[in-house]
C-alpha cells in the first residue's frame, strides 16, 4: 500500500534561509513572515509541512516548533538530513550521524516522532544498507514514521531498493522539469513508492516572474540561487512559456494555478511541495483545485512543453 500523504505538502525550506545554502543561512523569511505563512496555509487546508534539518541552518525546523507550541496545532511533518548545518560541517548518511540528526530535529520541531524521514541526497560514501539499517532503527524506536529518500535518480533508487524498502522519493518535477518521466515514475509505480514532487513552480520559472529580455526580479531565486535553473535560459524555454501563459489565460487562470493543475492530475504524482513566500502566493494552489485539468487540456499542455 502506498505511503498516505497530503496531496499539498507546505515546504519550508524558505524558513531562516534559503533552503541548505551555507551562504543565506539566517536570511529567507523572518520568524513573523513564516508565522504568517503557516497561519494561512493552515486554514486554507494544507496540514502536512515539509522540512530539513539544514533549511535555514535548523532554523526551519525551530520555527515550526514554536508554531507548533504556539498554536496548538500538529501539522504532518516530513524532514530530512544529509546536508552539513554550518559552513564546513559534516555531512552525509552514516548511521551514527542520522541519530544525532533526528534528535536534533525532533528537539526542534518539539515532537516525539516526525511522519516522513528522507535522505536527502545519495551518500556515495556509505553503503545504502548502513544508512538504511539507521533508518529501520529509529523508526523501530517510534522516532518516524516512515523513511524514504529525495534527490535520487533511477538507478539510485533501484540499488535503495535492493537493501531496504523506502516508502517515498521526493524529487523535482514541474512542467520545466520532467527527467524523472521515463524511468523514475514507472519505478516509483511499479514498488508503489509514493511519489512526492518539490519545486513544482520550477524556482519562480512557471509563475511569469521571469520574462524573456527583461531583468530578474529583486529577491527572486535567480539572484539568490541561480545555479539550478540556468539550463532554462534559452528561447525554448520562453516560447514554452509564451505558450503556456496563454494557455493558463485562455482557461481563466494564472500560470502557476496551470503548473500546479497538471501536476494534480498526475495520478502518478502523491504529493506536491510547494514553497510560497507570502500568503498571496497560496492562490495558485486554490486555483488549481478550483479548475482541474481536462484530458484537452493536458494534451494541449503537452504540445506547448519545450
Amino acid at each position: 500500500m502506498q505511503l498516505p500523504v497530503s496531496r499539498i505538502a507546505l515546504g519550508c525550506g524558505n524558513f531562516g534561509g534559503v533552503g541548505s545554502a551555507p551562504e543565506f543561512f539566517g536570511q529567507g523569511l523572518t520568524d513573523d513572515q513564516a508565522f504568517g505563512l503557516m497561519d494561512a496555509a493552515w486554514e486554507s487546508g494544507l496540514t502536512h509541512f515539509d522540512t530539513a534539518d539544514a533549511y535555514g541552518g535548523g532554523r526551519s525546523e525551530q520555527v515550526i516548533g514554536r508554531w507548533i507550541r504556539s498554536r496548538g496545532a500538529r501539522p504532518r511533518l516530513t524532514t530530512k538530513t544529509f546536508n552539513p548545518m554550518r559552513r564546513g560541517g559534516d555531512h552525509g548518511l552514516d548511521p551514527e550521524r542520522i541519530s544525532r540528526q533526528l534528535q536534533s530535529s525532533l528537539e526542534r520541531l518539539g515532537v516525539d516522532q516526525v511522519d516522513l524521514y528522507l535522505a536527502h541526497e545519495f551518500d556515495p560514501d556509505v553503503p545504502l544498507a548502513e544508512t538504511f539499517g539507521a533508518f529501520r532503527a529509529v523508526q523501530d524506536n517510534n522516532l518516524i514514521g516512515a523513511y524514504g529518500v529525495s534527490n535520487f535518480d533511477a538507478r539510485q533508487l533501484t540499488q535503495a531498493l535492493k537493501v531496504a524498502e523506502p516508502r517515498a522519493i521526493q524529487n523535482s518535477y514541474s512542467l520545466l522539469a520532467r527527467e524523472d518521466e521515463a524511468g523514475l515514475l514507472p519505478l516509483c509505480a511499479e514498488h508503489d513508492i509514493a511519489y512526492l514532487a518539490f519545486g513544482p513552480l520550477a524556482g519562480g520559472w512557471l509563475t511569469g516572474k521571469y520574462r524573456r529580455g527583461a531583468p530578474y526580479p529583486a529577491g527572486s531565486r535567480m539572484t539568490q540561487r541561480p545555479e539550478p535553473y540556468y539550463g532554462f535560459l534559452n528561447e525554448a524555454t520562453f516560447d514554452a512559456l509564451d505558450r503556456l501563459d496563454a494557455i493558463a489565460a485562455g482557461r481563466g487562470t494564472s500560470l502557476a494555478g496551470l503548473a500546479l493543475a497538471w501536476l494534480l492530475a498526475d495520478d502518478r504524482v502523491a504529493q506536491i511541495v510547494i514553497g510560497p513566500g507570502r500568503p498571496e502566493h497560496l492562490a495558485p494552489v486554490a486555483e488549481a483545485l478550483k479548475h482541474p485539468l481536462t484530458p484537452q487540456e493536458l494534451d494541449t499542455i503537452t504540445e506547448a512543453l519545450p
